[in-house]
């Protein structure tokens, strides 16, 4: 990918914004080894995915901490210091497997930027969903290690959206969600009514 390509992705995957980044981990083009889906060179490109993804959720927690108290606050702290901490591990792995890390946007655009706790308690939400969607593409890696790092970090990234809002909008977090139902098929036990 020439250095003009490279950087032309990364305007648009900035201009599409942290929701982006969190929803899909769409950070694509800025990891050396892209291209490949297969073995080590499509494990550097879902874990630069996953990167992406941890860069925008340490923005987003950056922000919810610095607009709220109390254990809301202490909560969020929480969250940051383990994205913080996934991100430092990610660009560990990538570089371990002679990809180049990215680096973080300056800024991204998020959903919402809370002035709320409710609106907080949101953009949380809405981060830990996105985190859980990222590792779940790194799951898929063949590599057992990385199926369990990222297998740990969906788990953990869906129990601090729970503690934020202890409630189950998704059957599976992170997983798209299943097309409408058509209506069923009589059953043979109907047809004889």
């Amino acid at each position: 990918m020439s250095p003009h390509s490279a950087a032309a992705l990364a305007r648009h995957n900035h201009a599409a914004g942290a929701q982006d980044h969190l929803a899909t981990a769409a950070s694509q083009g800025r990891v050396v080894g892209l291209g490949r889906t297969s073995g080590q060179d499509g494990d550097v490109e879902r874990l630069g995915k996953a990167l992406a993804g941890e860069h925008a959720a340490v923005f987003a927690y950056g922000l919810i901490g610095a607009r709220t108290t109390g254990a809301l606050r202490a909560r969020a702290t929480r969250a940051f210091d383990a994205h913080r901490a996934r991100r430092d591990q990610l660009r560990g792995f990538i570089s371990g497997r002679g990809g180049k890390p990215a680096e973080p946007e300056a800024s991204y655009s998020l959903p919402v930027v809370p002035s709320t706790q409710a609106e907080a308690v949101r953009l949380a939400v809405h981060v830990e969903t996105g985190m859980t969607a990222a590792y779940l593409e790194l799951a898929a890696s063949e590599d057992a290690a990385l199926r369990k790092y990222a297998a740990l970090a969906m788990q953990e990234s869906v129990t601090r959206s729970y503690s934020f809002q202890p409630s189950i909008s998704t059957p599976l977090p992170g997983m798209p969600s299943p097309p409408p139902a058509s209506s069923p098929a009589p059953s043979p036990a109907q047809d004889g009514e």
